[in-house]
This record gives C-alpha cells, structure tokens and sequence, in this order.
C-alpha cells in the first residue's frame, strides 16, 4: 500500500483507513486527537500507541503538510504573517492577528485564486491549484505551535476563492469545530466568498452553522464588474438574491465586506445605495479602508473621506463597522508576501 498523507481526513474516513489497514476503529480518535488537538507532526510522537503500531504507520502515512518558509512580525501590532513552503514547492500565506483576547488567523485556501479580483494581490498571481483540507487545516496548527497560543476566530479570507474549493473548506472547517479537534465553535468561524452563487445556495442548503461573508465592494455593477470579475456572470441582483435566500433558510446574519477605495467608491451617495441595497437583509457591513500597496492602482481614501462616508451609513438598519487592517508593515493583505518573496517560489 503506497504511503499517504493523512492529514485532512475527517474521523469517519480516518476510521476507514483504520480499519483498512487492519487496525481497531478506536485508533482512529486516538490519530485524530494527536492531529488535530496537538498538533503533532509524526507518528512517533503519538505516545500512547504501541511502538509496533507507530511503525506501521509510519512506514504506510504521514501526518505532516507544511513548513514555516518566513514568517514576518509587525511593528505596529502583534500581526504576524507567514509564508508557508508546501510540499510541491508552490507557496501560501495566513496571518496571525491579535485584538484584545481574541486570537484571529486569516487561513488560505488555493494556490493562487482563479476570481482575478482587481484590488487583490494574489489576482496577480493566478490560479495555481487548491489547497488540500489537510494544507488548510495545517496553517493553523503550524501558527498555534509557532506562538504557542490557541486562535478563537477563524476566517477564510487569505489566498484564494473559498467556495470554489467547498469540499476541502468545509472539511478543513469542521475538522477544527470538531470536539476532537480544536473546538473553534461554529460562529467563530468566517467564510468569505466574491460571490459563486451555486456555493451560497449549496451552503445554505446543507444548514452548516459557520458563518457566511461575502466580499461586496461596491455599490453598483458598473463598479463591482471592474473589481470582481464574477459579478459579469452575477449581477448584484442575483447575488442579492442569493443571500437573502441563505440568510430565509439558515435563520442567520451575513456579513458584508465592503473595501472602501480612494475616488472610486467611497462617495455619499455610494453609502446610500448599500442602505437601499442590503436594508431588507439581516446582515453586519464591514467598512475596511483599503490597504494600499505597490502592486496595484487602487489608493486608501483619507479620513475625512471615510467619516462622509460613514454619516449616511449610520443610519442604515443594519449594523456598520469599520475594521481597520492589521500588519500594514509586513504586506499582510493576501498575496503581498508572496509576490514580494517570488523570486524564492
């Protein structure tokens, strides 16, 4: 039987393989604990298995993904961001953000991202394949070794379209829900989408209980068609359509991303188009000023432009914050590190 990798694999497939290699179906939570609540990187390490039974399964699996290539530690804040060698030699990045108690990491989800989304860094990068539940699973646990601190939010918001790799996202995510793993409840969990309309409806329809966020970004089609080319194929109407219909069947608040950009949307009147817009939608707007970098047009719009901006919006139904980017020193927007360290990719 040929080695594999048997990270990512949920309990259920985990006892499968189990009992495919001969073994008691109980080893199964004893592997999975080891994995996913402590983290370890070899069987070797799994003590209270029998040294015969650490063998075998050294010699037929692994249990280890990524590697820490660089890791760059922010000035401003305690945002740490890391560049993560896989092992095909391809590259990812998440982040490491720290905000009073709360522990926040910002995990990737592809190599790359096929959305091309113009305001974003890894757009630039194209689309080189997705990343495993495994390679996803592992960033965390690589970041909770590394700070030796547990994380208590979760966002899949880092390199790459979540929803056009669901299978693995979702898996990723309930593997570290799970109570044998690192039991991140449910709504402390964030998955953002550009908008794939099938993936809504699908996330909807399968009632999971981590929560929903989609990257909004603008206020009219003409606007959102040059910042995230799927909305030529979803209109604002459609995708409209599509989270009232999840926010109808899963009885929960979406939240709206909207990134706020110099002299493009950022107007009065561009506020109240979202009021009109999301007013009948149980949902939370997210203002973030954009983070400004060398690799794109797109500039931070001033304070003053962001407080005009806000006067109207605070009198929307629903509520408004603003969320201010951390790690504006060590390129932490997804794709930065990357592109700036390609020359070792």
């Amino acid at each position: 039987m040929d080695e594999k990798n048997i990270k990512g694999l949920t309990l259920p497939e985990l006892e499968n393989w189990v009992a495919e290699i001969g073994e008691s179906p109980f080893r199964a939570k004893q592997i999975y604990r080891w994995m996913y609540q402590r983290g370890v990187r070899s069987f070797e390490e799994m003590s209270d298995l029998s040294k015969s039974l650490r063998n075998k399964l050294a010699q037929m699996a692994s249990v280890s993904m990524l590697q820490i290539d660089t890791r760059f530690r922010s000035k401003t804040d305690q945002s740490v961001k890391y560049l993560f060698r896989l092992s095909d030699g391809n590259a990812v990045e998440a982040v490491y953000m720290v905000e009073g108690k709360r522990i926040t990491l910002c995990l990737s989800t592809m190599v790359g991202c096929p959305v091309g989304c113009a305001y974003c860094a890894t757009g630039i990068m194209g689309f080189k394949r997705n990343l495993t539940a495994g390679e996803i699973v592992d960033q965390l646990l690589l970041i909770q070794q590394d700070q030796q601190k547990k994380a208590t939010n979760i966002v899949f918001m880092g390199m790459g379209e979540p929803f056009l790799n669901y299978d693995n996202v979702i898996k990723a995510a309930s593997i570290l829900n799970s109570e044998l793993g690192q039991e991140i409840a449910a709504r402390r969990i964030i998955i953002s989408t550009a908008g794939i309309i099938p993936a809504i409806h699908r996330f909807a329809d399968e009632g999971h209980r981590f929560k929903l966020a989609i990257s909004l970004n603008a206020s009219t089609d003409a606007q959102r068609d040059e910042l995230v080319p799927v909305n030529l194929k979803h209109p604002l109407w459609e995708l409209m359509a599509a989270v009232k219909y999840y926010t109808d069947r899963s009885k929960r608040r979406v939240t709206f991303e909207y990134i706020l950009i110099k002299d493009f949307n950022d107007t009065p009147q561009d506020a109240r188009r979202l009021i009109k817009m999301l007013g009948q939608i149980p949902c939370k707007l997210n203002i973030i000023p954009y983070n400004q970098n060398e690799f794109l047009l797109y500039k931070t719009p001033s304070e003053d432009k962001l407080n005009n901006f806000l006067k109207d919006l605070y009198q929307a139904p629903f509520a408004v914050t603003v969320r201010r980017s951390k790690g504006l020193d060590i390129a932490a927007a997804c794709g930065q590190l990357y592109i700036r360290d390609k020359s070792k990719i």
